[in-house]
C-alpha cells in the first residue's frame, strides 16, 4: 500500500523484548482505562490529567475526547456555576489557572501530538472548541491572538505535510474566524455617525482590510510552487478565485488574463509532469468553468461569448495534444483531449437563417475521438463501464 506515493515499510517480526513491552503498554493503558471509568462523573484538575495520559496513548478515543470538553467546560465556567456546567464532584482546592491558561495549555498540549497523528479528526475538532471558547469566554484582542497564533501552527503543520487536507480545511476555517473578528471589531471601533457616501467608501475600506482573500492567495501560490503535486492547494486556489476577483473590482480585460495565467501555470506544471493528477483535475476546474451554464459567481470571465469559448478551446486542445508526444501513455491527456473535443462539440451554432445547430465533427475529428477513447480503455481497464458511457454520451 502507498500512502502520498510513499510505500509503506512492511513489518519485520518482533523480538521477544519487544512483545513484551508491548504487553506492558497495553496492560498500563488498560488500567488507565478503568481508572477513568471509576471517575467518568467527575470534572477535576486530576481528572483532566487522566484523560491526558489516556490521549497520549490513543488520541483516536474520541469518547476521552468528548469527556475532556466537559471537564474544561466545568472548569471554565464561573465559579458560582451555570445550568449549562455538567454535575459532579470538583477539586477540593481551586485551581490558580485562569480561562486563558487553561485554553492556551490545552491547544500546547494538542502540539505533540499533532505532529504525531496529523490526521486524527478529533484533535482537529478539539483544537476549533477550545478556539471558540477563547472567543466566547476571552476578550476580543486575547482570543484573536490565539486565533492567529493557530494560523501560524497550520501553516507550520502543511510545511510538513503540504497535502494535509485536514490542515488545509482547518487554515480556512480559522481564516473566516480571523476575517470575522476583524469585521466585528472594526463595527464596534466606528461609533461616529457618516452621511451615506462616507458610509459606504469606509465599508469599501473596511471590506478590504477584513479580507485575507490576496493573503491566502499568494500562500497557495506558494505551496504549488513547492510541491506542484498538491491536491489540496490547487483546490483551495479554485475556491479563492471568484471571491479574489469580486473584491479587486476588476475590469473584463484583468479577468480574461488572470484566466490566460491559470491555463499558463497549469500548462507549465503539465510539460513538468504529464503524469500528476492533482494538475489535471485543476485543468478540468478551469474547463469547466468556460461552460456557458457556469453561474455568473463561480466564474473567472463573465462575458465569454461562444466564439470566446471555441477559439480557446482549440487553442487547449491543440496544447494538450502536444503533450502526447513521449507520454502515449498518459491516460490524462486522452481525457482531456475528449473533453475539450466534447465541451467544443456542445457549443451552439447560429448559422446564415438565424437557426441554431451544434458542432457536428468532421469524420477525422471523430475518428481521433475513438483512438483516444480507445487509448483509455487500454490503459484503464478497471473503469471499462466507465468509457462504455463515454462512448454512448459522445456517439462515437
Amino acid at each position: 500500500m502507498a500512502s502520498h506515493g510513499v510505500l509503506r515499510v512492511s513489518e519485520v517480526s518482533k523480538s521477544e523484548q519487544t512483545q513484551q513491552k508491548e504487553l506492558r503498554q497495553i496492560e498500563q493503558y488498560r488500567e488507565l482505562v478503568d481508572l477513568w471509568q471509576i471517575t467518568e462523573q467527575q470534572y477535576t484538575v486530576e481528572v483532566l490529567a487522566l484523560t491526558s495520559k489516556l490521549l497520549n496513548k490513543n488520541p483516536e478515543y474520541y469518547t476521552i475526547w468528548n469527556h475532556r470538553r466537559r471537564v474544561l467546560q466545568h472548569l471554565l465556567s464561573p465559579p458560582s456555576g451555570t445550568s449549562s456546567s455538567p454535575p459532579g464532584p470538583v477539586s477540593s482546592s481551586p485551581t490558580p489557572r485562569t480561562t486563558h491558561d487553561l485554553i492556551a495549555d490545552d491547544l500546547r498540549f494538542l502540539i505533540p501530538l499533532l505532529r504525531l497523528y496529523p490526521k486524527c479528526y478529533w484533535m482537529w475538532n478539539h483544537r476549533l472548541w477550545l478556539l471558540q471558547q477563547s472567543t466566547d469566554l476571552l476578550p476580543r484582542s486575547a482570543a484573536r491572538r490565539l486565533w492567529q497564533e493557530e494560523l501560524g501552527l497550520v501553516g507550520r503543520m502543511l510545511t510538513l505535510d503540504s497535502r494535509n487536507f485536514h490542515g488545509w480545511g482547518y487554515r480556512r476555517v480559522v481564516v473566516s474566524a480571523l476575517e470575522s473578528q476583524t469585521l466585528a471589531s472594526t463595527l464596534q471601533s466606528d461609533s461616529t455617525p457618516q452621511n451615506g457616501e462616507e458610509a459606504t467608501a469606509q465599508g469599501e475600506q473596511e471590506a478590504g482590510a477584513v479580507s485575507m482573500v490576496e493573503q491566502e492567495f499568494v500562500y497557495t501560490t506558494r505551496m504549488i510552487s513547492t510541491n506542484l503535486s498538491n491536491f489540496s492547494a490547487w483546490h483551495n486556489r479554485s475556491k479563492i478565485i471568484p471571491r479574489l476577483l469580486y473584491e479587486r473590482c476588476v475590469s473584463s480585460i484583468m479577468r480574461r488574463q488572470l484566466l490566460d495565467d491559470e491555463f499558463e501555470l497549469v500548462r507549465r506544471g503539465l510539460w513538468t509532469d504529464p503524469y500528476d493528477q492533482s494538475l489535471w483535475f485543476y485543468h478540468d476546474y478551469l474547463m469547466s468553468i468556460m461552460s456557458p451554464s457556469v453561474p455568473a459567481e463561480a466564474a473567472i470571465v463573465l462575458d465569454l461569448t461562444d466564439e470566446d469559448r471555441r477559439e480557446r478551446l482549440r487553442g487547449e486542445r491543440d496544447s494538450v495534444e502536444e503533450m502526447l508526444e513521449g507520454a502515449e501513455d498518459c491516460k490524462w491527456i486522452y481525457q482531456a483531449l475528449l473533453q475539450c473535443t466534447a465541451q467544443y462539440l456542445g457549443l451552439a451554432v447560429k448559422v446564415k437563417n438565424g437557426d441554431i445547430k451544434h458542432n457536428a465533427p468532421d469524420p477525422e475529428v471523430k475518428n481521433n475521438m475513438r483512438v483516444w477513447l480507445e487509448q483509455l480503455k487500454t490503459l484503464d481497464p478497471l473503469r471499462m463501464g466507465r468509457w462504455d458511457d463515454l462512448h454512448n454520451a459522445l456517439q462515437l
